[in-house]
């Protein structure tokens, strides 16, 4: 007969590969369950959105037959469990991302838009909060022109902001407030007051992630979020042009700043190279090469990866329908494997803590 020992031990064989030790020792092995000739275990991964799920899950087949007989029916449950950044403010979010860049006109929302969605694909619970005060985009890029979010009462008596729900996420966003033909000239007390109404009178629910579509540049906005909330890290969002690049170091700076202290969770490439929709194996290099690359490098910080320039995702912006959503587009795998880079950062973050 088979023994829980037995399978604990085999499995203490198998290593996750970020975060350098064990699955036993991380206690990332539970409810196991021994049956004739059969085990039954859960594998509790940090994030649903683990890119390394199908090797640990291989890992631990390969441990049972190794370890204790090549016969043995193995019956996994691959599981998550999405680690926490502790929060007083907003406890019921486990990790905030902020998507930044250090200037406009990178695709920034568009990055934050496709990883918000990428993560919700995987399973975890997500939010996306438009804190682009400036040039809100949520409402187009979402079908939600002219949409306004209800209140409710919380059982504290006090009135929240409901966030609005369309292809699983929560969405809010400063446009749902404005009228978009009107500008708002946002003196600084008044931008930073408006962003800390938009995170902190909103019942967000319980949330693996809340992406933070944040304003180009390094002001008033940046510091009040940083120094405000419990932030699990930023993505930094440039184009391989050298005039984006000098941008971005800055912004990778002001989130290292004493006082800040924010973890970059890594760069991400976006319009990397133009590919024509009737030669997709062709690539044209409009903005330079590998400039996302150089700057991770030279900042020690991880690149996440490349995102094409493709009239798709410029069209299925303004269609309310983003190109993730697309399972025939081969660029929404990109933003797909994006998604779990980051949270593969997190993981190891975590861990760390």
């Amino acid at each position: 007969m088979i023994t829980k020992e037995q399978v604990l031990h085999a499995l203490s064989h198998v290593e996750e590969p970020d975060l350098k030790k064990d699955l036993v020792t991380l206690n990332m092995i539970q409810h196991i369950e021994i049956l004739p000739n059969k085990v039954k275990f859960d594998v509790v991964l940090t994030t649903p959105a683990c890119p390394l799920k199908g090797h640990i899950e291989h890992a631990c087949r390969n441990a049972i037959a190794l370890f204790i007989g090549k016969d043995v029916e193995v019956d996994i449950n691959m599981t998550s469990r999405v680690v926490s950044t502790e929060s007083a403010q907003l406890e019921d979010i486990k990790n905030i991302i902020l998507v930044s860049s250090g200037k406009g006109g990178v695709g920034k929302s568009t990055v934050a838009a496709n990883l918000a969605l990428a993560l919700a694909e995987t399973g975890a619970k997500t939010g996306l909060l438009d804190a682009d005060i400036y040039g809100p985009s949520l409402p187009i890029m979402f079908g939600l022109e002219g949409a306004r979010p209800e209140s409710i009462q919380t059982p504290q008596g006090k009135t929240k902001i409901l966030p609005l729900e369309k292809f699983g996420l929560k969405l809010l966003s400063i446009g749902f407030f404005t009228d978009p033909n009107q500008p708002i000239p946002w003196r600084g007390p008044m931008a930073t007051s408006a962003i800390k109404q938009l995170f902190g009178d909103t019942h967000w629910g319980d949330l693996d992630y809340l992406v933070v579509d944040m304003p180009p540049g390094t002001g008033d906005i940046h510091i009040t979020v940083a120094q405000s909330y419990p932030i699990s890290g930023a993505v930094i969002v440039t184009t391989p042009q050298h005039v984006a690049l000098a941008d971005a170091i800055k912004g990778i700076g002001m989130y290292q700043m004493e006082g800040i202290n924010i973890p970059i969770l890594g760069v991400v490439e976006n319009m990397s190279y133009f590919t024509p929709a009737e030669l997709p194996s062709n690539r044209y290099y409009i903005f330079g090469k590998d400039g996302g690359k150089r700057l991770s490098e030279s900042n020690n910080v991880p690149f996440l990866g490349e995102i094409p320039l493709v009239k798709a995702v410029a069209d299925a912006g303004d269609n309310g329908f983003p190109i993730l959503l697309d399972a025939d587009e081969p660029i929404s795998q990109a933003y797909k494997e994006i998604a779990g880079r980051v949270a593969q950062e997190l993981s190891i973050l975590a861990s760390k803590v």
